[in-house]
């Protein structure tokens, strides 16, 4: 009698166990076979995301440990200088003042860039905004426009002689504050500026507050909720990943803001390095002062803030975004 019968134990000889071991080998070539073709399908993007992407950003970590230029009419040779640029980020004074105007800057656009497109979203679905589809097409159109151009009309609009705001003050007996001279206002009207492309943000937050079960509604409402309450212990929650999302990729665009002020102030920061932010100390050095390594040194001296925020981010995360279908 077969004691496997007994035991529990199938024996490796009979005709069941060879068939499992056989469907097991074939299922086992099959899945190499698949894993195979499908890194060859993969392979340009995987050529074109270390060539473009991986190899120029561990080159740029190399040459901020360089003196490399990237135009040299002496023919100095590229040489390794250590630390010697790190040192000179943290005792550069134009550093530390485009540090301080990136971090005003963003003591208001963080916020507005969240709240401003929430509110806006949240008019853009109430069932008593008449035209609503309308609407949402007008606040998306902006971010639709290049940034150059729109900067060129913002540049015309805001001019403190000719500009459409000096018109319509001086029609009324007010004064034009100069906006783009002022050293208090340069930011503010930045931010302003900024609201103009949050298109992006609306709609995203127009399908977060439609996503929001309209049975938590009913039963806040059965419970006395008034419309306060409804936002914050309904709404916020259910949001609050979208949220998280809007703010991160807000904290990504602040470490590359560079277009705007540029196109307005020019690199210097018109009034008197009010306006010159980090990125654009970045610009100068590398490709109006030709200091490639420095250059690189100040890329990665940004890129390390902007992740260690972004860390401090999500690892806060867990005490005001709430997930629906996640236990914590």
């Amino acid at each position: 009698m077969d004691i496997s019968i007994f035991s529990g134990q199938a024996d490796d000889n009979t005709p069941t166990a060879k068939l499992n071991s056989g469907s097991e080998v074939f299922e086992g070539a099959q899945a190499r076979r698949e894993r195979i073709r499908g890194m060859l399908f993969v392979s340009p993007w995987l050529v074109g995301l270390g060539l473009f992407y991986v190899f120029p950003i561990l080159a740029s970590l190399l040459m901020s440990f360089t003196n490399y230029q990237l135009v040299s009419d002496s023919g100095v040779s590229t040489e390794w200088v250590g630390v010697d640029n790190w040192r000179r980020m943290f005792q550069d004074a134009r550093v530390w003042n485009g540090l301080w105007v990136t971090i005003k800057f963003a003591v208001m656009f963080i916020p507005m860039s969240t709240l401003f497109p929430l509110g806006l979203a949240y008019l853009l679905t109430s069932e008593r905004l008449w035209g609503r589809r309308f609407f949402r097409v007008m606040f998306y159109l902006p971010s639709m426009i290049p940034f150059v151009a729109s900067v060129m009309v913002w540049r015309f609009y805001l001019n403190d002689q000719t500009g459409w705001i000096s018109k319509i003050l001086g029609s009324v007996g007010f004064e034009a504050p100069n906006l783009l001279s002022s050293k208090e206002l340069i930011l503010p009207t930045l931010v302003f500026i900024a609201m103009w492309g949050v298109g992006n943000s609306i709609i995203i937050f127009i399908a977060a507050l439609n996503g929001v079960p309209t049975q938590l509604y009913e039963a806040a409402r059965i419970d006395g909720a008034n419309k306060w309450r409804l936002f914050r212990d309904v709404t916020w929650p259910m949001i609050s990943p979208i949220t998280l999302y809007n703010i991160t990729m807000s904290l990504v665009a602040l470490g590359q803001y560079f277009l705007v002020p540029f196109v307005l102030q020019g690199p210097s920061g018109k009034p008197e390095g009010a306006s010159q932010f980090f990125t654009m100390v970045f610009f100068q050095e590398t490709f109006s002062f030709f200091n490639g390594g420095y250059g690189a040194t100040l890329a990665w001296g940004m890129f390390i803030v902007v992740f260690s925020l972004s860390v401090v981010i999500f690892k806060t995360a867990k005490y005001w975004v709430h997930y629906e279908y996640e236990e914590r």
